[in-house]
């Protein structure tokens, strides 16, 4: 057993400037406490005593949510917890359990208007205790919330990005084996005889083809179709691997109308020209392709950079809201095709570029946007809507769903922090809270509105903050 003395208290930081007399008024009307190992000092619905100061041992402070344990915080040797000056809580919403044995000095909470109003140094210092431990927590559930929202974009960014990295390892051997084909075409090209103004007309005739960047998407049906005629034509002027090739010249949008223009300055030597055409074509869209799949590999990467803002500060600036909302459906872009979601976008884009903390605001929209796809996945598909509109001289963004709704029990507590409806791993119940604080710190608000089949957050702040 450790006995408490003013001297002890005073090695505790919290307590280096409180004065002795003062010290000793809260060993007098303290209690001395122990607790066994796994005992509980508190548990959820009991009323909140002390404060306490932790003699010897350790203190959890956890809770249970959908069947599983959550710690928040450790208390170790020397640290205060329970009841503060001034502290709104009064009614335990979770467990504080002992680790081995505990030694507890604590304080007789009757007694706490007493020790407002006679002792300021002491006060003060307890204060200040509740002061740290209300910006460390905070600090800590926004870092666990960004944490969440970051492990949930990763895992369909990975998809994402898989896509594309694929594509360009496929198509880059593709083209490799394609190019060694190359010089058995090459060896028949070189054998003929040409005049320069036959390439000049064949040049001409080939890049207006295949310059055409509006081009008809064809059925099926369309293409099989084209692609028997383009393979006929072949035949009928004996060029070889005729069906082999005329799949290629289908690809870029060929008509046997354009297979004749071709052919007329380069007549007596269709089958070595069209084979070394269809060599170039097949070369051409591997190489489109590639640029295709480096191009969505960037825009992804630049998305994740504007979504995070990780290369600008936290200080307010002005941006356009849409970039944010934009990017943060990248970054969902695998679980909304996953979810069968149908996105429609309702943008007000005469709206003029808002001043705010975009990286935070992007966290908004990522836990508003994730919350209503995990709300439609009962029901196997979907439609979000997002909405923008000027009121005057704010903002309202209105992220809608079609999910079942949330139930009308429970809809005044979902900005309370721990609530969740949410299986184990999938929530922190902070998520909304988050979501409150940061539009509180652009001073707005978030309302919601729900019935079955229609749920609606609005967010609403200035313009000018």
């Amino acid at each position: 057993m450790h006995i408490v003395t003013v001297l002890w208290l005073k090695s505790l930081e919290v307590f280096s400037n409180v004065p002795d007399d003062q010290l000793q008024w809260f060993i007098d009307h303290s209690d001395d406490q122990r607790l066994g190992d796994g005992e509980y000092l508190t548990e959820p619905g009991d009323p909140i005593k002390g404060p306490h100061v932790l003699v010897e041992g350790k203190l959890s402070l956890h809770m249970f949510q959908n069947g599983s344990k959550r710690e928040f915080v450790m208390f170790t040797k020397g640290d205060i917890s329970g009841y503060l000056p001034y502290s709104r809580g009064k009614i335990s919403a979770g467990y504080a359990q002992a680790i081995g044995e505990v030694q507890l000095l604590s304080f007789r909470t009757e007694k706490m208007q007493e020790m407002i109003k006679d002792h300021f140094e002491l006060t003060q210092s307890l204060v200040h205790v509740m002061n740290n431990r209300v910006r460390e927590f905070t600090a800590m559930q926004q870092q666990n919330e960004k944490m969440m929202a970051l492990g949930k974009l990763s895992a369909g960014l990975a998809h994402e990005l898989n896509n594309p990295a694929s594509a360009i390892v496929r198509d880059s051997i593709s083209l490799k084996e394609h190019l060694r084909l190359g010089p058995q075409v090459f060896k028949k090209v070189v054998g003929i005889t040409i005049k320069e103004e036959q390439i000049d007309k064949l040049n001409e005739v080939l890049f207006r083809i295949i310059g055409v960047k509006e081009q008809a998407l064809l059925s099926l049906k369309q293409r099989m179709v084209l692609e028997d005629e383009i393979a006929d034509w072949f035949e009928q002027k004996n060029v070889e691997n005729s069906y082999t090739i005329a799949e290629n010249f289908v690809d870029f949008n060929f008509s046997v109308a354009d297979l004749e223009a071709c052919a007329e300055p380069i007549a007596e030597y269709l089958s070595p020209v069209f084979n070394w055409i269809s060599n170039l074509l097949v070369t051409e869209r591997m190489v489109e392709d590639i640029q295709e799949s480096s191009k969505r590999i960037a825009d992804l990467v630049n998305s994740v950079k504007t979504f995070t803002h990780m290369d600008r500060g936290m200080e307010k600036e002005y941006a356009d809201i849409h970039i944010g909302i934009r990017n943060t459906l990248t970054m969902l872009g695998y679980k909304i095709k996953k979810g069968n979601i149908t996105v429609v976008e309702d943008y007000d884009e005469t709206l003029p570029q808002v001043k705010g903390m975009i990286g935070e605001l992007n966290q908004v929209w990522t836990n508003l946007i994730d919350n209503a796809i995990d709300a439609m996945e009962p029901n196997l598909k979907g439609t979000l809507t997002l909405k923008t509109e000027k009121d005057r001289e704010f903002v309202n963004v209105s992220i809608i769903d079609d999910g079942p709704g949330i139930p009308a029990d429970v809809l005044s507590s979902i900005f309370d922090p721990f609530f969740t409806t949410k299986p184990m791993g999938k929530g922190t119940g902070m998520g909304l809270e988050v979501v409150q604080r940061i539009i509180h710190q652009h001073n707005g608000n978030v309302k919601v509105k729900s019935v079955p089949g229609r749920t609606e957050f609005t967010v609403c702040f200035p313009l000018e903050n």
